[in-house]
This record gives structure tokens, C-alpha cells and sequence, in this order.
């Protein structure tokens, strides 16, 4: 399942929506202003908070936390030895790792576990600039997390470019 992105400068307080293949609105990304730190919630079409993403204030290097009611779910960090590619590690609380590798700041990566495919994000299916792409390719994944992994690295990543 692809979910379609219009990429915006994501500011504090931006809020945009993410549509599926047939254009319906599937996720809610809001930005939380007036915070302390950098906060996102992800909804579904109803308001409903699936996913929260908060960035880590006291950390060595740029964190990110992503919670489920209210509940760490994992923990996203750079991996600091990679120079040709951007690679981040999403930390599940039950120890599960997920790699994201690619090239972040052109919407061009992916989403692994232990080497096989989750999600593919890519600006290559769009003429529009400012559109990407996530392509949840497992049907069995959580679509919502996947989602939000790719908005929090994109974040992250956009962060450290302007640092």
C-alpha cells in the first residue's frame, strides 16, 4: 500500500495530511507548537492519536522517541559510521531493530528487518517535487509505524542539515 506525501517544511505547528492510492486521507501528521521539544502526533482520519514522536532532550546524539498510547514503542538514532549513505536505527522496546538507509534528505530510502524490504519511501513515482511516496510493501507491517518512521527521520534528518 503506497501512502502519498506533500512534502513541506516541517516546521513546528505544520500540520498536512498523508493519502492512500485512492486519494482518501489515511494519516493526520500533526506538529505540536508551544512545546519544549519537537512533538508530533500521527491520526487516523478521525482525530484519534495513533502515534506520538517526540524528540529526546537530553541525549548525546539526535533522538527520537515514537509512542503508542502514551507508551514508548521505540527509539530512532543516527547511526553515526556511515558516510556514504544515512542510515538510522529504530529501536523497538522488545529489541527488534529496524534499518533505514538510503538517501533520507531526497526522500530516497528504506525501510529493513534483518535485510528484507518493509517499506520503500521514493520521490520516483511523482513529477510533483514536493510529493514522495511511502510504499508499505508488507501487507502483514504496521502500516501507521512505517509511516511514522519516515516522517521521523526526514525530520531528523532535515534538523541535522540545518545545525
Amino acid at each position: 500500500m503506497k501512502y502519498l506525501v506533500r512534502d513541506k517544511i516541517f516546521a513546528i505547528g505544520d500540520d498536512y495530511w498523508i493519502e492512500d492510492e485512492q486519494g482518501r486521507h489515511a494519516f493526520l501528521v500533526d506538529g505540536k507548537a508551544l512545546r519544549m521539544r519537537d512533538t508530533l502526533e500521527l491520526k487516523d482520519p478521525d482525530g484519534h492519536v495513533l502515534i506520538t514522536l517526540r524528540q529526546k532532550m537530553f541525549s548525546l546524539r539526535d533522538t527520537m522517541t515514537i509512542e503508542r498510547d502514551e507508551r514508548p514503542l521505540a527509539t530512532v538514532r543516527r547511526k553515526r559510521l556511515s558516510l556514504l549513505r544515512n542510515h538510522y536505527r529504530v529501536t523497538l522496546v522488545e529489541g527488534t531493530e529496524l534499518d533505514v538507509s538510503g538517501r533520507i534528505l531526497d526522500r530516497e530510502f528504506t525501510v529493513e528487518y534483518e535485510g528484507e524490504l518493509l517499506a520503500h519511501i521514493s520521490r520516483q513515482w511523482f513529477h510533483v517535487r514536493e510529493t514522495y511516496a511511502v510504499n508499505v510493501v508488507r501487507e502483514d507491517t504496521d502500516a501507521a509505524l512505517l509511516v511514522a518512521v519516515a516522517v521521523c527521520v526526514i525530520r531528523m534528518a532535515e534538523r541535522e542539515r540545518e545545525d
